[in-house]
């Protein structure tokens, strides 16, 4: 099972000494990679008296490309995975040139986490429809995965027209492995047909065995399509604000037993004030599953 830390991106702050800090350090730990969540902006809650969003302006984003091309220059080993990037809110073909630029960077480090997001305000902001994401996502994904691994496409689908064009450089990897976050019905299906793996998103508190289930689920999916199941990665959460080392311990276990590939530790919304107190809890969770 590889092990990996969710980047705290709105807690780590601006200072790219600190940044630095934080990445070298999960590398030096022996870390397998390091996933960054991606917003673009934050809505203005004052102006939506019903916000419900999970962030809002006061909430900072690193952009996670730009991060990772700062990144690539720091570390030599550590993957690099977005968790998620929220792809049709995005132009694919920028997508693919700019995650083919980080792949190239890190010699092939990059793991591409994609989802269609919640927050419409995103969409509006960047000129993209948020009622057909979903559907529209599933073209995305053919047209990165033909730019990524040919040096001359012609693509012509429902959203996308590409003529007689490609990308240069291409990536390391052809393609960049690509993740799926989410957990719908709709998800769960893309995964198992088209996917190369699952980001799954809980509380410590909501890890039962209905994450089995719907592991499971996206097994029958890939066999349904033909594809080999066990090829299929899938990914679980720690977080660092619910329970002692021991019980991080009991939840790696518990993951393993459902079959995931790799497990990740958070440590945002933990109550840590600085830089410094991330790398030491990242540095204690290692201790307590080693």
């Amino acid at each position: 099972m590889k092990l990996g830390v969710v980047f705290p991106q709105t807690e780590i702050g601006a200072d790219p000494g600190a940044v630095k800090e934080y990445a070298q350090a999960a590398e030096s730990l022996g870390y397998d990679h390091l996933l960054a969540y991606d917003h673009v902006l934050g809505a203005d809650a004052g102006h939506y008296p019903n916000w419900g969003g999970a962030y809002r302006l006061e909430d900072q984003f690193h952009e996670p490309f730009v991060l990772f091309g700062y990144l690539a220059g720091l570390t030599k080993r550590i993957g690099l995975t977005t968790g998620i990037i929220i792809l049709p809110q995005r132009q694919t073909v920028l997508v693919a040139k700019q995650a083919a630029e980080v792949d190239v960077l890190t010699g092939g480090r990059l793991r591409l986490g994609i989802g269609i997001g919640w927050n419409h305000v995103e969409y509006e902001a960047l000129g993209e429809n948020f009622r057909d994401r979903g559907r529209r996502s599933e073209e995305q994904i053919a047209l990165l995965r033909e730019l990524w691994t040919k040096e001359v496409i012609d693509f012509k689908g429902k959203w996308h027209r590409v003529t007689h064009a490609g990308l240069n450089p291409l990536p390391a990897q052809r393609p960049i492995p690509i993740w799926f976050g989410g957990g719908s019905e709709q998800v769960l299906r893309r995964i198992g047909t088209i996917g190369d793996g699952w980001i799954a998103t809980t509380r410590n508190t909501g890890l039962n065995d209905s994450f089995r289930d719907r592991i499971e689920t996206i097994r029958q999916h890939a066999r349904e399509a033909g594809r080999d199941p066990a090829a299929i990665g899938v990914e679980g959460p720690i977080q660092a604000a619910e329970g002692s080392p021991d019980d991080w311990a009991g939840y790696l276990a518990q993951w393993k037993s459902y079959g995931a590939t790799h497990v990740t530790f958070n440590t945002m919304n933990a109550g840590f004030t600085s830089p410094e107190q991330h790398i030491d809890a990242i540095r204690r969770f290692k201790e307590a599953v080693s």
